[in-house]
């Protein structure tokens, strides 16, 4: 025999003074935490995933070095190109691959990076892969 078995099976009160609350106004009595103004933002920035940057293997980093001479090689001639780069989060460790296309202006030596002729700058040490078009 348990504590309660005498009141388990009882039915549901229903107050004959007090109407019973809708479920809307059941819901309101949780709105003061919506005051909480920036949280749902906060959360919803914390479950945002990224992606890590990725380590290039040897034999990668070495056909993209033999892919940077030829372009070196083929400036002034404008090719065309794909590349794949990280870019970073500006607000959580962490970032993106994306994918680009564009032809090539300069190689930037100075800044350790490819212009292309849209303007878009991309850090040499973020590519991870170049695609050449013929």
């Amino acid at each position: 025999m348990n504590e309660y078995d005498d009141i388990i099976n009882l039915p549901h009160h229903v107050s004959k003074v007090h109407p019973q609350m809708s479920m809307m106004n059941r819901a309101a009595q949780f709105a003061p935490f919506a005051a909480l103004t920036g949280h749902s933002a906060a959360i919803e920035e914390t479950a945002r995933l990224t992606d890590e940057q990725q380590e290039l293997a040897e034999e990668d980093s070495d056909a993209l070095n033999q892919k940077m001479a030829y372009l070196r090689e083929t400036i002034n001639e404008h090719p065309t190109i794909t590349i794949t780069y990280f870019e970073p989060d500006k607000k959580k460790a962490g970032g993106k691959y994306k994918s680009t296309e564009g032809q090539l202006k300069n190689i930037d030596d100075y800044n350790q990076s490819i212009v292309l002729k849209s303007g878009e700058v991309i850090f040499l040490q973020s590519i991870l892969d170049i695609q050449l078009h013929f």
